[in-house]
Order: structure tokens, then C-alpha cells, then sequence
């Protein structure tokens, strides 16, 4: 048997929308605190304060399907019950949108830095691997809105018509796909450049994967300096220099910085190659040769079929994008804002709600003893929504046991054991029959007269018989 809150009569009612879901994760105190050292509190109570805005520009990534107005309300419905008031208590559109620029995005900047790290314990099943912790580099690019700051300041394919692009680069911890360093940039700016940034994040007891696109011997050095290992793919142009063969089939080799190998040999680094090929012929990749780079060089501690195996753990992270494009952010929509600051508030925004999302699911799998990729990531995002007005219409002495009720639901909902599955990688797209937009289309003339004014009826006329 569950009791409703009383609300406090004195305070104003934005104060009193509370977020329980959410705060064992991500305490109010911290958002505070962020918001101080931001310098982004406000002097006078409005009716979306700063602290009422950040939960904003996180959970619209959660209530993807509706407008900002639309998620402010499914925000506070448990709090609008007890108090009874309508919509009209909430901010309107306007409000939320100079709310919204007024907030910036540097707070959430700091609230993604302070908050999202690596969840995973020494008792997280599938999070380690010879005792290192999987984690995983990749990128992607998010739709912008189609408007000339945007355009101007992230870019688009060349020669291209289409919306603006956004690069996102992402360091992920595979075993529970929480996303804990991520850098925007605009479109025309390369991946490499950035996938160094991230290094900043990665400590010595990782094993840091990477596809053959962001390969680089500078990655490797670093990851090296900072005391954690690489396994990642090589490119055909990429020549390490063969040195010695091992027992179980795999090579020591030396990569260089550049092709003039006979000038800069001191600064060549020591690596391991394993060479594979698939003899299936129902898989991608039947009959090529796969190269494998890795700072791991013991063939008896680390196997190379272990390692070839491990390696693709790295899809996870592909995984985490498709959660966020497809379940999360719905991919057909572009993000919202029309300037390129909202546009990174945005996407901060959207990865501090899939970290939430994914923080709970983990809790999930410990206490009921799960490995978290065995738990369904659409389903618990439902929950968790849900659960939103629950904790603020219900007591707080109770909330222990919704937060029990709410973890033991997001366990019920698990996914079926992966199978062997290979879809190929083709797409089939209806042409559209409308003309292709052009900058002309974007201000086309506006009609002078109402709809029904421009109606004429036209008189009817004699027509012929045919032969």
C-alpha cells in the first residue's frame, strides 16, 4: 500500500516538481553545484528555473516523440495531480525556449564530465577480459536542424543538399554501454584528431578497441603511456615490420611513425599481429585476410582465437549508438535547435539520459545477478518514464520500495541469448517523387489571399459527344 506526498503549500510550484526516478543516480545537489560554478542560477523564481531546465534538455531524450511543451508536462503530471493545476502552471513554448539559451550548454557539459564514468564492478559480468576493462572508440553523425547557423557552423557533405551534420566521437565501456567521453565537432573535422582527444579518459587497467579507421601509431603510444593496452583492426596500407613468429600462429612486429622506417627505428613500438581468415562461407569476410593489432604480446597468457574473439566486443558500442539513434532520439527526427549551441546542448543532454537509463539497468543486473546486455534497453526506458510521476506522487519514506519494484521490472523484460545472425549490409530506399530542395525553397513567397478567397468556381461548359 503506497501514500501520496504532501506538497509544501509555501513553495513555488517549480520547486516542486522532483525527479526520484533519477536521483540515485544523478543527486539534485550535484546539478546545483554544477550550475553554481557555472554561474547559471537565476536571482528570482521563475516557472522553469535553471534546475528545472537542465531535467528538461535531458528528458526530452527520453520523451523523443513530443514537443518541448508536451515534455515539460509529462515531467511534472505526478506533481500537476497533487497540486492541482493545469498546464497553464508550466512554462510555455517561448518561455522554454529562452530558458533553454539562457541555460547555454556549458552546464551540461560539466554535468556529462562530473557524471558519466565507467559503472562496471569486479562483479559486472562481460565488463573485463584478462583482468582489463572493454572499452571501445567510435564515431558517429547526428542530423542537425536544416537551418543557416547550423549549416554554417557543423557543416554538411560536400556538395551536398542535406542536413547539417555533427560529428560525435564516443569512449564507451563495452560490458554496460555507458558512454563516459565524447567529443562534437563539425562535419569536415576528421575523426583521428578527435579519437585522440578521448585517450584523456582511459586509465591503466583498460583494453581500449578501435576499427581500422581511427588506427594511428599515436593512439597506440598513448594508450601505451597511460599504462592500458590496445586491440584494434589494421588497415591494408599498414606494413608492420615482421620480427618473430609465435607458437599459437600470431607475430611480434614494430610499427613506425612513418614510411622512412630506417631513420626513426628508436621510436618504432613493439606490437603483436594475428592474422585470421573465416572459413564459413555464409559470413561477411569468408576467404579475406583479417589483421589484428595488439599491445598484449604473450601468446600464453592471451591466445590469439581469444583475442580475435574479444575483439568483437567492440561492436557493443555500435550497439549504444543504435540504442540512442533508434530507441532513444527516434532517427528520423533531426535534433531540435536552430543555433549550434543548443544543438551541443542537445547532445550533451541526449548521453546524460542514455547514461541514466543505462546506470539503472546496471543496478538492475547486479542485484539480480544478470549480465546487462542480457536486459532490454527499449523496455526500460518505458519503466523508467513511467516511473517519473510514480516517485513524485508517492511518499518519500516509500521510495526504497519503488526504486525495489522498479529495478525487479526493468529484470523482468530480458532479451533472448544472441544468436548467430548476419544481415547484410544493403539498403533499399524509395526514390521520392518531389524535387530536391534548394535554398530557394527555404523563404518561398507567401500566399496574399486566404485559402477560400483564392477558390473560383469555374462555370460549366457543354461538353461534346464523343463519335
Amino acid at each position: 500500500m503506497y501514500r501520496l506526498r504532501q506538497l509544501n503549500e509555501v513553495a513555488h510550484f517549480s520547486q516542486q516538481i522532483s525527479f526520484e526516478a533519477f536521483t540515485q543516480i544523478l543527486p539534485q545537489t550535484l546539478i546545483e553545484r554544477i550550475l553554481e560554478g557555472c554561474s547559471a542560477h537565476e536571482k528570482r523564481t521563475r516557472k522553469l528555473p535553471a534546475v528545472l531546465t537542465v531535467w528538461l534538455v535531458i528528458l526530452m531524450h527520453l520523451f523523443s516523440d513530443i514537443g518541448l511543451q508536451a515534455v515539460l508536462v509529462r515531467m511534472a503530471r505526478g506533481s500537476r495531480l497533487l497540486a492541482g493545476l493545469g498546464v497553464a502552471a508550466l512554462a510555455n513554448k517561448a518561455s522554454i525556449s529562452k530558458a533553454r539559451y539562457r541555460l547555454g550548454s556549458l552546464p551540461l557539459q560539466c554535468l556529462f564530465e562530473s557524471l558519466c564514468q565507467p559503472l562496471a564492478t569486479s562483479e559486472t559480468r562481460g565488463a573485463f577480459q584478462f583482468g582489463l576493462r572493454l572499452v571501445a572508440i567510435d564515431s558517429t553523425l547526428e542530423h542537425a536542424a536544416d537551418t543557416a547557423a547550423n549549416l554554417a557552423f557543423f557543416g554538411t557533405a560536400y556538395n551536398s543538399l542535406a542536413f547539417p551534420l555533427v560529428r560525435c566521437l564516443y569512449l564507451c565501456e563495452c560490458g554496460t554501454h555507458a558512454i563516459f567521453d565524447a567529443v562534437f565537432s563539425p562535419f569536415f573535422e576528421g575523426d583521428n584528431r578527435h579519437a585522440l582527444t578521448l585517450l584523456r579518459s582511459v586509465t591503466a587497467d583498460m583494453l581500449v578497441m578501435w576499427d581500422r579507421g581511427l588506427y594511428s601509431l599515436k593512439m597506440v603510444r598513448e594508450v601505451l603511456e597511460q599504462g592500458s593496452h590496445v586491440l584494434c583492426r589494421l588497415s591494408e596500407p599498414v606494413q608492420p615490420e615482421f620480427k618473430r613468429r609465435l607458437r599459437d600462429g600470431s607475430f611480434l612486429a614494430r610499427i613506425f611513425p612513418t614510411y622512412n622506417r630506417h631513420q626513426i627505428r628508436q621510436q618504432a613500438i613493439m606490437v603483436r599481429v594475428l592474422e585470421y581468415t573465416l572459413h564459413d562461407p555464409h559470413r561477411p569476410g569468408h576467404g579475406e585476410i583479417h589483421r589484428l593489432l595488439t599491445t598484449l604480446l604473450d601468446p600464453i597468457a592471451y591466445p590469439a582465437r581469444d583475442l580475435i574473439c574479444l575483439y568483437h566486443e567492440r561492436w557493443e558500442i555500435e550497439l549504444v549508438i543504435d540504442e540512442i539513434d533508434t530507441h532513444q532520439r527516434l532517427l528520423s527526427n533531426p535534433l531540435r535547435s536552430h543555433k549550434p549551441e543548443g544543438i551541443i546542448q542537445e547532445l550533451y543532454g541526449v548521453l546524460i539520459a542514455h547514461y541514466l537509463v543505462r546506470a539503472v539497468m546496471h543496478q538492475s543486473a547486479q542485484v539480480h545477478q544478470l549480465d546487462p546486455d542480457q536486459l532490454s534497453f527499449t523496455n526500460a526506458v518505458r519503466l523508467i518514464t513511467d516511473a517519473v510521476a510514480d516517485f513524485q506522487l508517492i511518499t518519500p519514506e516509500l521510495h526504497p520500495q519503488l526504486w525495489q519494484r522498479l529495478l525487479s521490472d526493468i529484470a523482468h523484460f530480458r532479451l533472448p541469448p544472441r544468436d548467430h545472425r548476419i544481415n547484410p549490409r544493403v539498403v533499399k530506399k524509395k526514390q521520392s517523387k518531389y524535387l530536391v530542395k534548394r535554398p530557394q525553397h527555404e523563404y518561398p513567397p507567401q500566399p496574399t489571399h486566404t485559402f477560400r478567397q483564392s477558390v473560383v468556381l469555374l462555370k460549366a461548359r457543354a461538353r461534346t459527344s464523343r463519335p
